[in-house]
């Protein structure tokens, strides 16, 4: 038991440094505000191809789609959009690097030609139905009436947990930064989606704090940020402290949402909420947008266009509970490319001035 308590002793030490050296290499206030000064207002999306029912499948070899990835991104052009938001996936980086790497550089292409930054996520912690470990290859058929059914994290939740496997994932962060760290393609860095989340409370702790660690060494132009999505104390503590830009994500009506952005805003950095736009919560776009707007905060909302994950549902929608008859919880456009509220779309261009 003594061997067992020094050796967690060690852990706690050897993570309050790589907490402490995060800290101390992030950005002043002053040169995360001259960062945000030169930048304009982001007006995004949280990205997925329509035809890909998860990450994996958005970036596999047997699944990746340029065309239509190009012809989604031209129709967010359109309208104004000017960021997205996507979640790389590890497992994919691990099978082949070089493909992944390609393939990332492929798809900021195609962000480029419609003049779109890219938000790119490392890791991930939500899941919806039964994967918590993606998986190469095929992925599954959407299961009708089930919110993002086959969601996977990344990496998933046993190389989290595993710290034996954490060699891994910083090759891969380290690769993929030092090859696109003066990328101006690139946006910021957004290192972990919701740590903690789902039945990962305080187990993805380690890892958050690992990665932030090795983007540091790395040191790329851009800002890097980890959003607050909770109410926990120590997790957020971290994540303001370590953060050079603030994101946070808020599925909440007017009074909440403005809440936390007063409060954010408060610490002096540039403010970005990635996650917001639920309908079904009252986080609409008619209602949220010209209050970002008047704010200068950049909002990234969930998401293009519907498709294979379903997210029109609400959170928690089973198939013995078709047919749904709520509003979309998420998405402005359905799988035709027609906006699900003309009027929604219309206000998107108003603000973009599109």
């Amino acid at each position: 038991m003594k061997t067992v308590n020094l050796i967690f002793s060690v852990c706690i030490v050897c993570l309050l440094n790589l907490s402490a050296y995060a800290q101390d290499s992030t950005w002043s206030v002053e040169k995360a505000k001259s960062w945000g000064e030169r930048q304009p207002w982001y007006c995004g999306v949280n990205y997925i191809p329509s035809n890909a029912i998860n990450y994996t499948a958005m970036w596999d070899k047997t699944s990746f789609s340029p065309d239509l990835i190009d012809k989604e991104l031209d129709l967010a052009e359109k309208i104004g959009i000017n960021c997205v938001r996507v979640v790389m996936q590890y497992i994919v980086y691990e099978d082949d690097p070089v493909y992944f790497l390609r393939t990332f550089n492929h798809f900021l292409a195609i962000s480029e030609k419609h003049h779109i930054k890219v938000i790119p996520c490392f890791f991930d912690d939500c899941a919806f139905g039964v994967n918590t470990d993606p998986v190469l290859g095929k992925q599954s058929e959407p299961l009708e009436g089930w919110y993002a059914w086959a969601w996977s994290p990344s990496p998933g939740y046993s190389m989290v947990v595993d710290s034996r496997t954490h060699y891994k994932l910083e090759e891969y962060v380290k690769s993929v930064m030092t090859r696109f760290k003066q990328d101006d393609r690139i946006l910021l860095w957004d290192l972990y989606n919701e740590p903690t989340n789902t039945t990962m409370p305080e187990r993805s702790l380690p890892l958050l704090y690992k990665v932030f660690e090795w983007a540091r060494e790395i040191n790329p132009e851009q800002p890097v940020t980890s959003g607050i999505w909770n109410d926990n104390t120590v997790l957020n503590d971290f994540l303001i402290k370590n953060s050079d830009v603030i994101t946070f994500h808020r599925y909440a009506p007017v009074k909440e949402t403005e809440e936390a952005m007063a409060k954010f805003m408060k610490l002096g950095r540039p403010v970005i909420c990635t996650e917001w736009m639920n309908r079904v919560a009252k986080s609409t776009i008619l209602d949220l947008l010209p209050l970002f707007k008047e704010n200068h905060v950049g909002c990234v909302m969930w998401g293009l266009v519907n498709g294979k994950t379903q997210t029109h549902l609400s959170w928690g929608h089973r198939p013995e509970d078709l047919p749904y008859k709520g509003e979309w919880q998420h998405d402005i456009f359905t799988d035709k490319l027609v906006p699900y509220n003309p009027e929604e779309i219309e206000l998107i261009k108003e603000m973009t001035r599109k």
